[in-house]
């Protein structure tokens, strides 16, 4: 999810003292460590995060949905929330919260990493695993564990339209198909009364499996594309 997001909002200075203070009250060197990020790229993503909060400790959804780019972007609401969604930086986390700190703000943006050269097969796959999830998260808004087909269309049409290799029109097609397919699988054969409860992350998983998804859920985002954050 490759979204051309840049800050244009006037620089908030972040003074040498106060980042090696904040170094120590975050302990970097651990979130560095848990979020994959190297030291240095969790330094500037501490600089943009203060520059965001207007050098306060938290940051609130207002000052995201003020970023000048995300304006038009279709999938502004749901970027959005995902930093403020508590399933993506809490264990067995549930609803919303209505402001974050650094460390939260920095373990929703790992989820936007591409991965690293030198993964084993199966820590791809938890990785995969794990941007699925967020992904899943992102469109299941009201946290019942299941998104709608047409939420599901959304995916398929976004993942496929910043790849870079597909046109929009070429992407809508393939994601028309994708959730009559999806249909056939989640849904299946109903009788009259039955309800559809939607789509499943189960669901989801087997669906997308064929999809590569490690390299495409990335943002370009705070005057920093999270392509770079790899090392």
């Amino acid at each position: 999810m490759s979204e051309e997001h840049t800050l244009n909002t006037k620089r908030t200075a972040v003074p040498m003292g106060a980042l090696h203070s904040a170094a120590q009250e975050h302990d970097f060197g651990q979130l560095a460590e848990d979020t994959g990020f190297s030291l240095e790229q969790t330094e500037i993503l501490y600089k943009r995060f203060k520059q965001l909060s207007q050098n306060e400790d938290t940051l609130q959804r207002e000052a995201l949905h003020s970023i000048p780019d995300l304006q038009c972007n279709p999938l502004k609401t749901q970027i959005v929330e995902a930093f403020f969604d508590k399933r993506n930086f809490e264990k067995d986390g549930r609803g919303k919260v209505h402001e974050i700190g650094f460390e939260q703000f920095l373990t929703t943006m790992a989820h936007f990493r591409p991965p690293q050269i030198n993964l084993t097969a199966e820590e791809r796959e938890d990785l995969r695993k794990e941007k699925l999830r967020f992904l899943f998260n992102m469109h299941d808004t009201d946290n019942d564990g299941t998104i709608t087909l047409e939420e599901y269309r959304h995916v398929v049409e976004e993942l496929l339209s910043k790849s870079g290799n597909i046109e929009m029109e070429t992407a809508s097609a393939i994601a028309d198909a994708a959730m009559l397919e999806v249909a056939s699988i989640s849904v299946g054969p109903m009788t009259p009364d039955e309800v559809y409860e939607g789509i499943t992350f189960e669901h989801f998983l087997k669906i997308l499996n064929g999809l590569e998804i490690e390299t495409r859920m990335h943002i370009r985002f705070l005057n920093m594309d999270t392509t770079t954050l790899c090392k």
